[in-house]
């Protein structure tokens, strides 16, 4: 569960920029939020294959 916690905390993390590029107009927040979606991409594709590969996994051990 440690990579699910992972994601939550990025996505967290994006609050505040967002707030600030949406309700207070801070073009550099803006920046910070597009970077930090880029973060979490990266950390959710990871998860991915991490999740295939478990998959993969159970179902060689099961044959």
């Amino acid at each position: 569960m440690q990579r699910f916690e992972d994601l939550l905390k990025a996505v967290n993390e994006l609050h505040t920029d967002f707030e600030k590029f949406y309700v207070k107009g801070q073009a550099a927040a803006g920046t910070r939020a597009r970077k930090g979606l880029s973060d979490l991409r990266r950390l959710a594709q990871e998860v991915r294959k991490e999740i295939q590969m478990v998959k993969a996994d159970r179902k060689g051990q099961k044959q």
